[in-house]
Order: structure tokens, then C-alpha cells, then sequence
């Protein structure tokens, strides 16, 4: 069996994939402080529990920020990098049938990828992510463990945080139920418990991301978003994505692997033939 490896390469966290003609094989996520001590954790890691021999893999694509510090072949395979944003709109519509779609990447911040006939454009984005939820957390409960963020979360109370439309008139407003957001944190006027805090945080930054995603496609016939990135992991996406779905008329899906898909796209873009750029090897 012959494998692409696609590799997305972040800062200090590396997510890779095999795809050979059964599919993808086993994604993995490995964090380590610098981007090629990931790099090469992940690969070894990658290739000794799937049993893959080196001379299986037929080439390994690099995307991600990460993937700068690569100036030579890995192992001597055949090494190329694809564009992030090329691989986020291929790797997001892997065997979704989407044709026309706009992928928003959660990761450190969020970006937006339009797929459609006319090719995959990167369209802009925020600086509202994951390091949003970092840095308050950090901030606000003195942590930055994402698992303690989560589980004081889901014991919060978005009431006790958020000015809802209920806190300012009786009547709903046309398209907004009572319940909708109309200011985060807007409620806040003294102490507050860890959990509401957590909770306010997470909801805030996952409605930025959902309806900045929705003005994104204003003035088109999108309806379909793909959200991608480690952010999906969060249970509190089963919560928000869906008020907002309800809200806007619009569809957003978390497909398999949302968090590997970029790296799906790395690999794909070779076999699927887009232009790629070879890495050879430093005089």
C-alpha cells in the first residue's frame, strides 16, 4: 500500500494524516515546544504505530505556519508544502459534496476559505479563536487548561453573563428570539462564578466565529459552512452552532476529522494535482 502524508505544522502543535486508496488512515495530533520537534514526533510517531515503512510513502505534503522552518526532504522522502488556505478548502469538502461552501478554520485565530466553481479563495478572517479563549481564561480563571475551561462551562449559566433581548424588552424582536445574545458579558456588574465566566467565554468566542462566518456570505447563495480546526472539539459547538443555524437559516457541519482536515488537504492537494511547492535539499 503507497501513502501521502499530509502534515499541518503549527506553532508547537503538528496534526498528520496517511491517505492511500482505502482513505484516511489513523490521523494523530502531537504537541511539543517547537514546531519541528512536532514535526518529527508526529512523523515517527505516526509511521511506527501504523506500521508504516518510509519506503511506502510516496510523498509527504506540509501546510501550516509551521511548515517555514522545513528547508529539507524528510528522511529523504520526496517532501513539498501546499497553501494553507488551498488545503483547508480541499481537506473541509472531502466526500461532503459541497460545491459551494465557505470553511471557517478555528484554530489560534479563525480564518475563512470560500470553495466554490470558480476555485477555493481565502476571503479574510478574525483574530478570535482559540487564543481568544487562552488568554482570557487566563485572564479571567487563571488557567489555561482547556479541559478545566470546559468542565467549569458546563456547570455556567449564560444568564447570569450575557444581556439578553429578554433583559430589554417584552416583545421579541423580528429574526431574535428572547433568548438571543444581545450583549456578551453585557450583564456582568460585579462578581461572578468561575463557571458563568467560562461558559460566557467560550459562547462568546464560538458566536463571533458563527456569525462573522455568516456576514462573510452576505450577498451570495451560500448556506452551507464548514467549520474545521481544533475548536471543534468543544461540546459547547453543540450548543451555539445550532441557536445560530436555527436564527439565520444556514447549515454548519463539523464533518469527520474536523480538527485533521487541513492536513487531509495537504495530502490532497498532490494527488489531486494542484501545484505544490517541492522542497529540495540545502547546499
Amino acid at each position: 500500500m503507497c501513502f501521502v502524508i499530509g502534515i499541518d505544522v503549527g506553532g508547537s502543535t503538528t496534526k498528520i494524516v496517511g491517505i492511500s486508496e482505502e482513505g484516511v488512515q489513523k490521523p494523530l495530533f502531537v504537541r511539543a515546544a517547537d514546531p519541528v520537534a512536532s514535526l518529527f514526533g508526529a512523523l515517527g510517531k505516526y509511521t511506527y504505530d501504523n506500521g508504516i515503512p518510509l519506503d511506502a510513502i510516496e510523498k509527504i505534503v506540509l501546510t501550516g505556519v509551521g511548515s517555514a522552518y522545513i528547508r529539507q526532504p524528510l528522511y529523504g522522502i520526496p517532501t513539498a508544502k501546499a497553501d494553507e488556505f488551498l488545503a483547508d478548502g480541499l481537506g473541509a469538502t472531502y466526500h461532503t459534496e459541497l460545491t459551494e461552501t465557505i470553511v471557517v478554520s478555528m484554530g489560534t485565530g479563525t480564518s475563512l476559505v470560500r470553495v466554490s466553481k470558480d476555485g477555493i479563495q481565502h476571503i479574510g478572517g478574525i483574530g478570535i479563536g482559540g487564543g481568544t479563549i487562552m488568554g482570557l481564561s487566563n485572564l479571567l480563571l487563571k488557567t489555561s487548561d482547556i479541559r478545566e475551561i470546559i468542565e467549569l462551562a458546563q456547570r455556567g449559566n449564560l444568564s447570569n453573563i450575557d444581556l439578553q433581548i429578554q433583559d430589554i424588552t417584552t416583545a421579541p424582536l423580528e429574526g431574535l428570539p428572547l433568548d438571543a445574545t444581545a450583549s456578551n458579558f453585557g450583564k456582568v456588574r460585579g462578581a461572578v462564578s468561575l463557571e458563568d465566566t467560562a461558559l460566557g467565554i467560550l459562547n462568546m468566542v464560538l458566536q463571533c466565529i458563527g456569525k462573522s462566518a455568516i456576514l462573510s456570505a452576505l450577498n451570495t447563495p451560500i448556506r452551507d459552512f464548514v467549520l474545521i480546526g481544533n475548536l471543534t472539539r468543544l461540546p459547547q459547538c453543540k450548543e451555539v452552532f445550532p441557536i445560530l443555524e436555527k436564527m439565520f437559516g444556514v447549515r454548519f457541519l463539523i464533518p469527520k476529522y474536523a480538527e485533521y482536515r487541513t492536513a487531509v488537504g495537504a495530502a490532497l492537494a498532490f494527488t489531486l494535482g494542484y501545484p505544490v511547492q517541492e522542497v529540495t535539499p540545502e547546499d
